[in-house]
């Protein structure tokens, strides 16, 4: 099974590319949507969150909203999150990536905002890196409900910046001129990974 890593910075249309990929029959693990999980009612991660920030639970359920005015007024709490909350996302992973190839799947893509932050560049066989134009970028994420420039600025202080994700990639995604193009760009990435032969050259370093 070739596992993909599937990365780009806020904005940039990643959750977009991971339902082409979806779509184009690979399977595909969700982070952004095993944090909800872990931070709803009953979830995995709601006594650690409370334990670092009591007032961003409520109802037994993790607020995003508080918990992102909490780390703006804590930014040096950031660590103690990712600490409690990374080894739940792992053992998630770990579960998808066991469930896909009992399942016999080809090829299995991580979406994980942190992908490189967190090193698990060095664990998939490919990295495809979604990018876009700066102002699309930034005209997107601003769009979103409850999204400030002080949140923006915040999240991408938590991130590789995109040029660096650009340069770091094994495969790029253009988001810039819409879906269809995506679309045409996954294909092509499906395309490369599933050919006779793919991956006996060494990636670069």
């Amino acid at each position: 099974m070739i596992v993909l890593g599937l990365t780009g910075s806020i904005g940039m249309g990643k959750s977009t590319t991971a339902g082409l990929f979806r779509e184009a029959g690979a399977a595909v693990y969700d982070a952004d949507a095993e944090v909800a999980a872990a931070y709803a009612k009953g979830g995995a991660a709601v006594e650690a969150v409370a334990e670092i920030f009591p007032q961003a639970v409520v109802d037994g359920a993790v607020d995003r909203a508080r918990l992102s005015a909490a780390l703006l007024e804590q930014p040096a709490a950031w660590a103690k999150l990712e600490t409690a909350v990374h080894p739940i996302l792992a053992a998630r992973r770990a579960a998808f990536l066991h469930e896909a190839r009992a399942a016999g799947v080809s090829v299995a893509v991580l979406d994980v905002p942190l992908l490189f932050e967190v090193g698990l560049d060095r664990e998939v066989d490919a990295v495809v890196v979604v990018s876009a134009p700066e102002a699309v970028q930034r005209e997107r994420t601003l769009a979103r409900a409850g999204m400030t420039p002080e949140k923006l600025d915040m999240v991408q202080a938590r991130q590789v910046p995109d040029a660096e994700k650009r340069a770091r990639a094994d495969f790029l995604i253009d988001t810039g001129s819409g879906v269809e193009q995506a679309r045409q760009q996954v294909s092509g990435v499906l395309d490369a990974v599933t050919a006779p032969g793919w991956g006996q050259e060494p990636r670069r370093p």
